[in-house]
């Protein structure tokens, strides 16, 4: 990381409480030893002071976690500063979670509860049993996403198991509540069964009106997705592998219509062919691009006729040679437009 990258967009920014003997030099050999350790000093803030001792909140940007233990270590070491606590802002935000459950009506008597809940509640109840339908008009469902993930590929760190990937799901679900209204719940499942997560999430369905699936590892994101979406009512996506290629596309789509070129007109080559390598070459390849190589780690993985590669669009993996590369990524791009 690059001084530059020492700012207000820093993620390793820490806030650290010191406990400074008042008297004249103690704050400048505190600030000369921050500036010696290369971290990029911001608010200074006095949070209590007496005759004999002054406290702050000093914050200061660093390029890495272990720059930052470096620096907490260097004020540990100098004399009359003791090191209260020490924050991290990443850490701090997620304290507690980042989404909570808010209620539509507040529950100021007792004439709300018996409507929001027994017994007026039981009529909403009969009416849907009746017309199933209504499940989208009087409750949650239309506008609920599940976000589903096994933590087998939390984002580029591995399997991390479902924990780790529940601050990720977090996230997501706030990306949905503020950018399009929609409320979603972050769902990681202990299994990284394809036929238990299917059957799971088969299960939990009646409550929600689509499902985002999230950080699961290829191939086995293939099938749980082909199977959901054949046995679901309800809109199943792979956020990884559609929301990437999406994105793609309508870059390619402006990039295109710069250089006055058609998808037809233009050599691709998409380096990486996981799930959203694959939704890549797929989406590129129903919008018209004739020319296609897929190249992963060992090399060409994915080429052929422009026909033979239409045909397969739907299925990819099938005709996908990880272990049998037929050149290296250096003769893919001879030639290549993207």
């Amino acid at each position: 990381m690059d001084a530059d990258d020492l700012g207000p967009y820093s993620n390793y920014r820490l806030t650290v409480r010191l406990e400074l003997t008042n008297r004249v030099g103690v704050f400048a050999r505190m600030a000369t030893a921050l500036a010696e350790e290369g971290a990029s000093i911001g608010a200074v803030d006095i949070v209590s002071a007496t005759p004999e001792t002054v406290v702050r909140d000093i914050t200061f940007d660093v390029r890495n976690e272990s720059q930052g233990q470096t620096v907490v270590r260097r004020l540990k070491d100098i004399p009359d500063v003791r090191v209260v606590s020490v924050s991290d802002r990443i850490f701090l935000m997620h304290l507690g979670g980042k989404i909570h459950v808010q209620n539509k009506h507040p529950l100021t008597n007792r004439n709300m509860l018996s409507m929001v809940y027994t017994p007026g509640v039981g009529r909403v109840s009969l009416a849907i049993a009746k017309d199933r339908a209504l499940v989208h008009l009087y409750t949650t469902k239309a506008n609920s996403v599940a976000v589903v993930t096994d933590g087998s590929a939390v984002l580029g760190l591995g399997n991390l198991g479902p924990e780790a990937a529940l601050p990720v799901m977090e996230g997501k679900a706030m990306l949905f509540r503020e950018f399009a209204g929609i409320d979603a719940w972050p769902l990681c499942l202990s299994t990284q069964d394809p036929d238990e997560i299917v059957r799971i999430v088969q299960g939990i369905a009646p409550s929600f009106g689509g499902i985002n699936l999230e950080d699961i590892s290829a191939p086995r994101c293939f099938e749980i997705e082909r199977r959901l979406k054949a046995g679901l009512n309800i809109p199943v996506m792979h956020d990884d592998q559609h929301g990437t290629a999406v994105v793609i596309l309508a870059a390619l789509a402006n990039a295109l219509t710069v250089v006055k070129k058609r998808f037809e007109e233009v050599k691709v080559v998409v380096n990486g062919l996981g799930a959203a390598g694959l939704a890549c070459c797929e989406i590129l390849l129903a919008a018209g691009v004739q020319e296609l190589i897929g190249v992963d780690r060992l090399g060409i993985a994915l080429s052929g006729t422009s026909e033979r590669l239409r045909e397969a669009r739907k299925d990819l993996p099938s005709i996908t040679r990880y272990d049998q590369p037929s050149g290296s990524l250096q003769d893919a791009l001879k030639g290549a437009d993207v």
